[in-house]
C-alpha cells in the first residue's frame, strides 16, 4: 500500500500528446496523478472539468497534473479535444500501473476497474498526500488548498 512519505512507483505509459512519459519527467515540480475510471463518464468529466479550471492557477503553485486511466490513445484524444483539456491523459490499458498505485478494485455494480484516487507527489518523487476516495466535484480545490497549506 502506498503511503505519504513512501517513494512514488515510476511508470512509462503512452499520453494523450502520443509521447511516452515517466515519472522522472515531472521531477522538479509536484505531480497530482490522479486516476479515474473512464473518459466521459459523469463524474470523470465533471473531475476533469475542474482540474481544467485552475489549471494556471496550479501551475503558479508548481504543480503539474495527470490524469491516468485504462483508456486508449484515441479515446483520450476525444475527451481532452471535447473538453480542451490542458493537461495530460496516461493510457494504461493492462491496469499495471494502476495497480501498483492501488487504484484497482471493485466498483460495486460497476465490477472491477480503476477507482478514483490522487496522489501529490513532491519534486523528489515522494508521495506527500493520498486521496483514496475521491469526490470529483470540487477536488481540485481540496488540492489547490493543500499545496498553498505545504508552503507555510
Amino acid at each position: 500500500m502506498i503511503v505519504s512519505g513512501s517513494k512514488a512507483p515510476d511508470f512509462s505509459l503512452d499520453g494523450s500528446d502520443g509521447k511516452r512519459h515517466n515519472l522522472k519527467e515531472f521531477a522538479g515540480s509536484y505531480l497530482v496523478l490522479y486516476f479515474y475510471p473512464r473518459d466521459g463518464t459523469p463524474g470523470c468529466t465533471i473531475e476533469a472539468k475542474g482540474f481544467n479550471s485552475r489549471i494556471s492557477d496550479l501551475k503558479k503553485l508548481g504543480v503539474q497534473v495527470v490524469g491516468v486511466s485504462s483508456d486508449d490513445y484515441n479515446s483520450h484524444c476525444k475527451f481532452t479535444s471535447k473538453y480542451g483539456l490542458k493537461f495530460l491523459l496516461l493510457s494504461d490499458p493492462g491496469h499495471s500501473v494502476i495497480k501498483k498505485y492501488g487504484a484497482y478494485g471493485s466498483r460495486g455494480i460497476f465490477g472491477m476497474g480503476t477507482l478514483r484516487k490522487t496522489y501529490i507527489i513532491d519534486a523528489k518523487g515522494r508521495i506527500v498526500k493520498v486521496y483514496p476516495k475521491v469526490s470529483p466535484a470540487g477536488h481540485e480545490e481540496e488540492i489547490i488548498e493543500f499545496i498553498k497549506g505545504m508552503g507555510s
